[in-house]
């Protein structure tokens, strides 16, 4: 059985709209360079004709990722919950008790997270950690670098 994939609304746009373009521009524009690039003769020797069936198939896998990924996904509908604890969607503001920093994280899936951007996945040790806390709750987390404890400051559903 396939396991359900967890989609901030967002995300299931983004990947829908990457889908469609691939299947509507990519795909046709690479088997377009693929007959261009048979016309130029021994296809032994071309490299035009290499990078297209690898473009190709990189294309056609891609596809089908997005395929696997929209259908088993479900859109996780935060406008109807009440901001006191943290979730799945939820942008959380943490105070860290040894830098004693402010960060913003949003607690999103595997395929949307980057931290850089400030969107921390569900399933990392830190985002598990924060899921099911309150505002003002202190969590205490294993990372790499050893212990972190992170102080709940904020919650929003946006």
């Amino acid at each position: 059985m396939s396991q359900s994939v967890p989609l901030t609304k967002e995300s299931y746009e983004f990947l829908q709209e990457e889908l469609k373009r691939l299947i509507k521009e990519e795909r046709p524009k690479v088997i377009q360079d693929i007959a261009e690039a048979r016309s130029h003769g021994d296809l032994s020797e071309n490299a035009e004709y290499d990078a297209a069936k690898h473009r190709q198939g990189f294309i056609e896998g891609r596809i089908l990722e997005l395929q696997d990924k929209l259908a088993r996904a479900y859109v996780v509908d935060l406008s109807n919950l009440k901001p006191d604890k943290v979730v799945f969607g939820a942008t959380v503001t943490v105070y860290d008790t040894a830098t004693e920093e402010e960060v913003t994280y949003k607690i999103v899936g595997e395929d949307e997270a980057d931290i850089k951007i400030g969107k921390m996945s569900c399933t990392s040790p830190v985002g598990k950690a924060l899921i099911g806390h309150k505002l003002d709750d202190t969590v205490k987390v294993s990372v790499p670098s050893g212990m972190k404890e992170y102080e709940i400051i904020d919650i929003k559903y946006e």
